[in-house]
């Protein structure tokens, strides 16, 4: 009988890397996720426009991008000694109707459910392949284009709203990235875009903070103004914020490719809270704006609404009410005058102007 020759062996080690992608891919999915691929760390393609975008001052208060852009324009540069990365994404649910809270915040916070899930992924490598694998998770935790890397993993190109689509599964999805030191295989990127001549994101955003395709000022952008900002609302923009109390998905509910291929939320994690679920605007601002800290604690533990803290939601509560509110809501827009927090207290006595206001326009009285 004849010994296995060095060639014999080189083979082996051949089938068994190509069968650790496709188990790893298993893997992912067995795990929950809806979209995997794979790519190679290096230069992010989309570096240079991110630095334009910084430097025209779109990033508004989001002051920690710009500490980290020198990290951002290279995925190998935030945890050294890595080379691949196992880009996932993970629906969460575009079917349900639209409401007061974006749909991505109305269940459990995604960042920690995603982060223990891809380290599970990296101990299933480890077990694998016999060995210690260097790796880390992201989820929107690092320094990192993450939709550039999911484009370049194959996961769906950039559309007109800035969101990365999948031909599959639309944009109500989540990104996470497993970073590791084994030389993956990748993926064949995105290369085309399939958005055309469409532009219903742009024409429906309701403060046209999408200043061109593929472009948004997020100093104009909902989102950011109910989540991100720390300061007060400019008065040209309440109005238009309408109903919404946290986030927005105006620009991905208009989309054509949601329309069609966007699912209902399978994890049952971040399927929406009680006390946020098939609520109008009215009554969860009236419910925030009742809340003390402790009950704001017991009440949001666990929920990326948290990122708000609760004067930010007690500032969009009082917009929402100046906006969608009646005389009955006079008395807790009354007692947020005297909320500690100016924040609050200005936006409270902004609200009870609006609705003043409306209530002479319905009666035809036109000295307020």
């Amino acid at each position: 009988m004849h010994g296995e020759g060095p060639g014999t062996r080189a083979n082996a080690r051949a089938d068994l890397r190509a069968g650790l992608e496709q188990r790893l891919r298993a893997q992912a999915y067995g795990l929950g996720f809806d979209l995997v691929g794979l790519t190679r760390l290096g230069p992010a393609d989309t570096r240079a426009a991110f630095e334009r975008w910084l430097d025209a001052g779109y990033a508004g208060d989001m002051h920690y991008l710009e500490r980290w852009r020198a990290l951002r324009r290279d995925t190998r540069l935030p945890f050294e000694g890595v080379t691949s990365a196992v880009v996932v994404g993970m629906n969460y649910g575009g079917t349900e109707p639209p409401g007061p809270v974006a749909r991505y915040a109305r269940g459990d916070d995604y960042h920690e459910l995603m982060r223990g899930r891809l380290r599970e992924l990296l101990a299933w490598l480890e077990r694998e392949t016999g060995a210690p694998v260097r790796g880390r998770p992201y989820v929107d935790t690092g320094p990192i284009l993450e939709r550039d890397l999911a484009r370049q993993a194959g996961l769906g190109w950039f559309g007109k709203n800035t969101m990365l689509i999948n031909p599959g599964l639309g944009s109500f999805f989540f990104l996470g990235a497993l970073f590791t030191d084994l030389a993956l295989t990748p993926d064949e990127p995105f290369e085309t875009e399939h958005c055309g001549t469409c532009r219903r994101c742009l024409d429906a955003c309701p403060t046209g903070a999408l200043v061109a395709p593929g472009e948004m000022d997020a100093r104009r952008c909902i989102s950011y103004l109910t989540i991100e900002h720390r300061g007060p609302i400019a008065e040209e923009l309440r109005e238009k914020i309408g109903g919404l109390v946290y986030g927005c998905d105006i620009c991905q509910d208009v989309c054509p490719w949601n329309e069609k291929f966007s699912q209902a939320v399978t994890e049952r994690a971040y399927e929406a809270r009680s006390h946020l679920a098939a609520k109008d605007p009215r009554s969860i601002a009236r419910d925030l704006l009742h809340m003390d800290d402790a009950a704001y604690r017991a009440r949001f533990r666990g929920s990326a609404m948290t990122r708000a803290k609760l004067s930010g939601l007690k500032r969009n509560a009082v917009v929402v009410l100046g906006n969608v509110g009646t005389v009955d809501d006079f008395d807790v827009l009354t007692r947020a005058l005297d909320d500690p927090e100016p924040l609050v207290s200005e936006h409270a006595a902004w609200a009870l102007a609006c609705i003043a206001a409306r209530g002479a326009r319905a009666t035809g009285d036109h000295r307020v």
